[in-house]
């Protein structure tokens, strides 16, 4: 029962729906990183290296065998490392591209939470600790002008 109670706790308080959110667009954004990849990066990248095909890069460690109809009896066995270049690139994308978005959200949340920006709203939370710290210092001053 116990264990139940911590899932309602879990689903109510929004985590679950932030988590549902959160995978659904990085899902979204891992194909549109995808496509940036393989039809915008790769193109010029081929044509530059004067139409070597990355995706088609590999490295065979053994051919294919054939019977007399042209029927494949043995697959071919090889490393793929075009394929790999091609993730990497995906990975520096994606990697650079959350910390960018992660650094201006850490810009906002730092305005946000600064008691003397009058541009952004403060939460009333942070307002409120902004405020007792202040009554902290004026009550220690007072106090230490008495003894």
């Amino acid at each position: 029962m116990k264990f139940l109670k911590e899932f309602k706790e879990f689903a109510v308080k929004g985590n679950m729906m932030d988590m549902a959110i959160g995978i659904i667009i990085g899902a979204a954004f891992n194909k549109v990183i995808d496509v940036l990849v393989k039809k915008i990066f790769m193109p010029p990248l081929s044509l530059m290296t004067d139409g070597l095909e990355f995706q088609d890069k590999r490295y065979v460690l053994r051919d294919a065998i054939y019977n007399a109809q042209g029927e494949t009896t043995v697959k071919e066995v090889a490393i793929e490392y075009g394929i790999l270049f091609e993730t990497f690139l995906d990975f520096i994308i994606i990697g650079f591209t959350v910390f960018l978005v992660v650094k201006g959200m850490n810009r906002l949340r730092a305005k946000a939470q600064d008691p003397k920006n009058e541009v952004v709203a403060t939460p009333k939370d942070i307002e409120l600790l902004a405020k007792l710290t202040e009554l902290m210092q004026e009550q220690n001053a007072l106090l230490k002008n008495k003894i």
